[in-house]
């Protein structure tokens, strides 16, 4: 475990209630992608963010944070980002990194900002592996909560093996896409995912269903799915 002093170079806020913060760490670090860093608020207090970053990038880390004034636990980590422009983090924290080693099919299912986690995923999966076939299905109640689907379209563009499938929970006159909920497209879109590894960030409870009907109804092998919040349910 390293612990960062990390300079605030910029935050930008992509939709009303997600913030894209950019750090730049005081010396080297490394994690796998799907892990996550801690904010250290105290010496007791220290709250996980996913990062969106890749390894390779070496001198800088992108969180996305989720924030409002529902959310105070977040709204706190803003706040000092916003007003001391520098915060400590340690890290690499979590199990439910990219196994890189093989070459199974991917699947990454991400709610909200649990985009976060499956971008880290997805970017260095491609830039590893250009011809493994993934679909990565990303969920929000409205179609702005998607707030990075222009560059996960421009990547499917250079990616023909990268499937997008953006769900939208209350879709505008006009969505053209999926609507409803991830789990219910995964379970549409596949008979099997008995071949697939299958990384999931979202809700526990969320977590909790889709391990649960994957590997019912799907035949998914648990040693092959993914997800941090596997470690609460």
């Amino acid at each position: 475990m390293t612990t960062l002093s990390c300079k605030v170079t910029s935050v930008e806020a992509i939709t009303d209630t997600v913030f894209r913060v950019r750090l730049i760490p005081e010396a080297d670090f490394s994690f796998r992608a799907g892990q996550y860093l801690m904010v250290v608020m105290d010496e007791r207090d220290k709250r996980p963010f996913s990062l969106a970053s890749t390894p390779m990038e070496k001198d800088i880390i992108e969180l996305h944070i989720g924030a409002s004034d529902h959310n105070l636990y977040a709204m706190a980590v803003m706040d000092r980002i916003q007003q001391e422009r520098q915060i400590t983090v340690d890290l690499p924290h979590g199990d439910a990194w990219l196994r890189e080693e093989g070459d199974r099919p991917l699947i990454l299912i991400a709610g909200g900002t649990g985009f976060s986690y499956a971008r880290s995923i997805l970017l260095t999966a491609l830039a590893q592996q250009p011809d493994r076939d993934i679909a990565i299905y990303w969920g929000g109640r409205e179609l702005k909560h998607l707030y990075d689907l222009d560059e996960l379209n421009a990547l499917a563009v250079k990616h023909p093996q990268l499937q997008v499938i953006p769900v939208v929970e209350q879709p505008e006159a006009g969505w053209q896409g999926r609507s409803g909920t991830v789990l219910t497209a995964v379970m549409q879109d596949f008979g099997t995912l008995s071949e697939h590894d299958i990384y999931i960030a979202g809700r526990f409870e969320m977590a909790k269903i889709a391990r649960e009907r994957f590997c019912a109804e799907r035949g998914a092998l648990e040693a092959h799915m993914f997800g941090d919040a596997f470690a609460f349910i």
